[in-house]
């Protein structure tokens, strides 16, 4: 039977369980999904990227800050928590590394300084979870702070583009953290704000109904091609035809490149730090 639950007349549809970065996977490239999701034992993933250990770093640090008693909640703190968690992984060389940790001080540093220390955040990377009549989405929001009556939802961005409103009205992640703060929260939650340290600037949009509404219908579609999919290959269709590759520039940073073909002739690969600004300014920003 493939592994697929029997279900009963009148019974409740079962639910899909996702996350943002699942769907995106898919919607980006069956192949990959499959990759990461279906095939077990996983296939190796490739070198990690510097820029993921930069925005790692950065991330783990303001947690922790929210988390020092109101008092020790200084610039200073900051930076020694990010000391505290940097890691050289994915630079290429221990110079490189420095300079980077210095640089992302110097981000934390004028963030922290235009936050209010009493202000304390309901969340910090919070689990939240909401149901659709097809999913169950869940996800790590980076902070939910009180807005009056009203939570908002706030991520870091360390990337080397600045945020737009845009991205923030169109990102299904921020859509699914709006969700799953209302429906774990039980508090009202519209606003999604995305504050890029490197700028020092915050993009926003304020979701409705309406923009929800089009988010959910997207997840749902994604999540009813992924069934599709696996359905294809548990009735006996290669697993490279089930899930295809979608072959392109991505493929050069891609994680499971060693084990795809088309991925491999698609583009030259990337070297681990390819994606910190100051040391190639010509690159593209992965997705």
């Amino acid at each position: 039977m493939g592994g697929a639950q029997l279900e009963m007349p009148g019974m409740p549809q079962r639910l899909f369980p996702a996350t943002p970065s699942k769907l995106a996977t898919f919607a980006d490239c069956p192949r990959r999904y499959r990759y990461a999701y279906v095939d077990r034992p996983m296939p190796p993933k490739g070198p990690p990227w510097a820029h993921n250990t930069v925005g790692s770093a950065v991330h783990a640090a303001l947690r922790s800050w929210w988390e020092l008693p109101r008092g020790r909640r200084t610039a200073g703190a900051a930076r020694q928590l990010l000391y505290g968690v940097w890691s050289a992984t994915g630079f290429r060389d221990g110079e490189q590394a420095g300079r980077w940790r210095a640089r992302a001080a110097g981000w934390l540093t004028d963030y922290v300084a235009g936050l209010d220390p009493d202000a304390e955040p309901v969340g910090t990377e919070r689990q939240v979870a909401a149901t659709t009549q097809r999913l169950a989405l869940s996800g790590r929001v980076d902070r939910i702070d009180q807005r009056g009556d009203e939570l908002v939802v706030v991520d870091y961005k360390t990337g080397r583009v600045p945020s737009t409103d845009d991205e923030a009205r169109g990102s299904p992640a921020l859509a699914v953290y709006v969700l799953g703060v209302q429906r774990t929260l039980r508090r009202p939650c519209r606003r999604v704000e995305l504050h890029h340290l490197p700028s020092g600037t915050v993009a926003a949009f304020e979701h409705t109904e309406r923009s929800l509404a089009n988010h959910v219908r997207r997840a749902e579609d994604v999540a009813a091609d992924i069934a599709v999919a696996t359905t294809a290959l548990e009735d006996g269709v290669p697993a490279d035809e089930a899930f295809p590759a979608v072959p392109g520039r991505q493929c050069g940073w891609c994680d499971f490149r060693a084990s795809c073909p088309p991925g491999r002739a698609a583009t030259p690969a990337r070297e681990p730090w390819s994606f910190l600004a100051a040391d190639d300014d010509a690159a593209p920003t992965p997705s």
